[in-house]
């Protein structure tokens, strides 16, 4: 049986090969509902599937986006990159991630491998991109959107969420409920000191602290991003002579730590210890107690990281402070901070 081709369709719908172009591509010139209708008619009739190699090879751009997150095995890297999915997919695009683990040299990696599979785009989660990387990034003009984190000196359209607002909220919750101070659980040593989420997140606890008359003096405690890890250093802080009344924590993972910590140790729950996070990760639902969160609009987020790094015109309009997105953090609360 021969290969059905763009003339067959052409042929049928009774239009030329470049209107069916423009209605397979969405553009770039816009196709009248009723010559669409056709075109899509004939597609369906002859069974026509377009050959996407060579529509690459033509346009030097594929229907791929590639995303890098640090460990996709942590739940809001999981969520996020789910989020870009279902996104690309309503504008007809798939998405590549790789881990880059908080490593350079993988981001690196991945950032060759996926601009020569020539993508439409990229999407990063980058703790800051090294002198490599934005090299191999302007010698391909690759179209690139940073999303949840915006590093220091990294200029790229960024699409974040008010960390400091956030962690803010959260703190004074705490605050809120009678408990004389909160210790905050922030990253490790190589979390980076401007533009990284978590470092906002230490941040917003160190204003809401320090506008409440609370000093932070020996309250901020270094701990990994993973609950496995926050769990071993939850266990000793937890153990010590100097238990902290409340808890917040940097992010959700570490929280769940905490928790897990709590229960092993038989600590009451938001009676003896209130904990709060950031993220909220679906499982947040479900620890014991539930817990209180701050959350930001990741659907939201991730469909506009999808339109700035497929939409040039977007991308590149505005200055450095209009080319950052910033969506609003709401407090999502539930009992670990002791609300009903």
């Amino acid at each position: 049986m021969a290969k059905v081709t763009r003339d067959d369709v052409a042929r049928l719908a009774g239009t030329s090969t470049a209107v069916v172009s423009y209605v397979i591509n969405n553009g770039p010139r816009p196709v009248a509902p009723a010559t669409r209708e056709r075109v899509l008619a004939a597609i369906k009739e002859l069974g026509y599937r377009p050959d996407r190699v060579a529509q690459a090879m033509a346009s030097r751009r594929t229907d791929l986006i590639g995303m890098i997150v640090p460990d996709a095995r942590q739940p809001f890297f999981a969520e996020m990159a789910h989020a870009v999915e279902q996104a690309a997919a309503e504008r007809g695009k798939m998405v590549l991630v790789g881990n880059s683990d908080y490593r350079r040299e993988r981001e690196v990696h991945y950032l060759r491998a996926f601009l020569g599979m020539r993508v439409a785009g990229l999407i990063l989660v980058s703790q800051g991109l090294t002198e490599q990387a934005a090299q191999e990034i302007e010698a391909w003009d690759a179209r690139v959107v940073l999303l949840h984190e915006r590093p220091e000196g990294v200029d790229d359209v960024a699409v974040v969420t008010d960390d400091i607002g956030g962690a803010q909220l959260a703190t004074r919750h705490l605050l809120e409920h009678g408990n004389p101070y909160v210790l905050c659980l922030g990253g490790p040593d190589t979390t980076p000191p401007v533009g990284d989420p978590v470092t906002d997140h230490v941040e917003g606890w160190r204003r809401a602290m320090l506008e409440s008359g609370r000093s932070v003096e020996g309250r901020l405690v270094k701990a990994p991003f993973n609950r496995y890890e926050a769990y071993q250093v939850a266990l000793k802080l937890l153990a010590g002579p100097d238990r902290p009344p409340a808890i917040f924590c940097a992010t959700d993972d570490q929280a769940i730590g905490v928790l897990r910590a709590a229960r092993e140790l038989r600590i009451d729950v938001p009676g003896e210890l209130a904990v709060a996070g950031f993220d909220d990760v679906k499982e947040a639902h479900l620890t014991d107690p539930p817990l209180t969160t701050v959350a930001s609009d990741r659907p939201a987020m991730a469909r506009a990281a999808v339109d700035l790094v497929l939409d040039e015109s977007l991308r590149l309009a505005g200055s450095r402070r209009e080319r950052v997105r910033q969506f609003p953090s709401g407090l999502v609360i539930r009992r670990s901070c002791g609300c009903g």
